[in-house]
């Protein structure tokens, strides 16, 4: 019987703003309209809003700028650079210029 090595696990690597950036998770890609219409496949509409990731410590450190890790937001994707981080390629640098709305709960 051979012996086990034992496995060396990768360390995880983290994506890390910088700058007025924020990291965004974006979210999936709609299937069905609000009311009930399916659409098809080969149609791809392109979904703006994600979660905040992770924030850069220049955006956190200002007080003016009311975005914290986890928030919804709506962006424009025109700006956001795809992180190839992931298989699914979810996850966007955005500048937050280029963040448009934070959905808060009243």
């Amino acid at each position: 019987m051979e012996s086990e090595k034992p496995r060396k696990q990768k360390p995880l690597e983290t994506v890390e703003p910088i700058g007025r950036r924020v990291l965004i998770r974006k979210d999936e890609d709609k299937k069905e309209t609000k009311g009930g219409i399916k659409l098809p496949d080969t149609i791809e509409i392109p979904t703006i809003t994600g979660r905040i990731v992770a924030v850069s410590a220049e955006v956190e450190n200002e007080p003016d700028i009311p975005l914290m890790q986890y928030d919804k937001v709506l962006f424009n994707p025109k700006g956001a650079i795809p992180v190839d981080f992931e298989g699914d390629n979810r996850l966007f640098v955005v500048d937050i210029d280029n963040i448009v709305a934070v959905f808060r709960r009243s």
